[in-house]
């Protein structure tokens, strides 16, 4: 243990300022050890955060899991501090880092694959990201460190990882290779482009999808200064238990945004149905130089399940 302690960077500007405030500043450090009942989990500041600035229709991060403090095996080669002056030696540590989430996930992909053997890699990211949680253990949402804030999908995605409910998710949205192909072609990318993925692929000459169109379990919506009305197109599986449901559709509105989805109910009368709809977002006033994200979300709700899509809206 060294006599010091790390702080964000709201401390650290707390700090900045009372050392500016006054000529004598002084400072002690008390370690407390492993405190109770704070609120968690938290977002951590240096987690990388949105928008996608690669392609602004999709949403990043896809969701978040734990990263602080993590206590992991440790190469005995080093010491726990990496310094060269350190000459401990140990079996594990306590590090930080989106290297300590990823692990977590990849964990969660194998159960998850391992149960459902059916699933293609689409479908465990789409279980995982609906299913995540979005509020604290006192019931608030999730605080952003970095900010202070409560954390926004730029920060923490669809939410939370959570490892139960991403086994049963109810609703699964799937993407095939070809559908990630024709991502592709959305974006402009050439045939020579193209051939790095699938060298027998061509990208159709008349093709209606546009970039939002991608199945994917989020919705990113760029509005530039001339759209009114965006609309983006999804299909979802049924996987439930039991196979027979309906889902209605619940929406949280982003600020200065209508959304209408058609249909607003999905029934379904066997596993493995398909069934489709249509999101359009439109903007409720003309745009300004002032405008900024707004946030939302669209949620199919059954007796059983909740299957949760969070919205974004960026103006560009």
């Amino acid at each position: 243990m060294f006599p010091a302690a790390s702080v964000g960077d709201l401390v650290g500007n707390a700090i900045l300022s009372y050392l500016k405030s006054t000529k004598s500043p002084t400072a002690s450090l008390t370690f407390k050890g492993t405190t109770y009942g704070k609120r968690a989990p938290m977002m951590a500041e240096f987690s990388s955060r949105g928008p996608n600035l690669v392609g602004p229709d999709l949403l990043k991060p896809d969701l978040t899991a734990p990263g602080v403090n993590i206590l992991a095996a440790w190469p005995s080669i080093s010491s726990p501090s990496g310094e060269e002056g350190d000459k401990r030696r140990v079996l594990f540590n306590l590090m930080s880092g989106t290297s300590m989430a990823c692990p977590h996930v990849s964990g969660l992909a194998a159960l998850l694959i391992s149960r459902h053997r059916e699933w293609s890699p689409a479908a465990v990211k789409s279980a995982m990201m609906t299913t995540a949680y979005n509020l604290d253990n006192r019931g608030s949402p999730i605080k952003d460190v970095y900010t202070g804030g409560p954390a926004t999908p730029f920060a923490i995605g669809s939410g939370h990882v959570d490892i139960q409910k991403a086994s049963d998710p109810g609703l699964l949205y799937d993407i095939g290779p070809h559908e990630y192909l024709h991502y592709l072609c959305s974006l402009n990318y050439s045939p020579s482009q193209i051939a790095l993925f699938d060298r027998n692929f061509t990208c159709p000459k008349r093709s209606t999808m546009q970039p939002g169109d991608l199945n994917y379990p989020s919705f990113a919506v760029p509005f530039e200064s001339d759209a009114v009305t965006i609309t983006y197109r999804r299909t979802v599986t049924n996987i439930g238990n039991p196979p027979v449901g309906t889902y209605k559709v619940q929406v949280e509105e982003p600020i200065g945004i209508s959304v209408r989805v058609k249909p607003n109910i999905l029934s379904f009368k066997m596993h493995g149905q398909k069934l489709q709809y249509k999101v359009s977002f439109t903007v409720k006033r003309p745009l300004t130089e002032s405008d900024d994200s707004s946030f939302g979300s669209l949620t199919w709700v059954s007796e059983k399940y909740a299957v949760r899509s969070p919205i974004v809206i960026t103006y560009i």
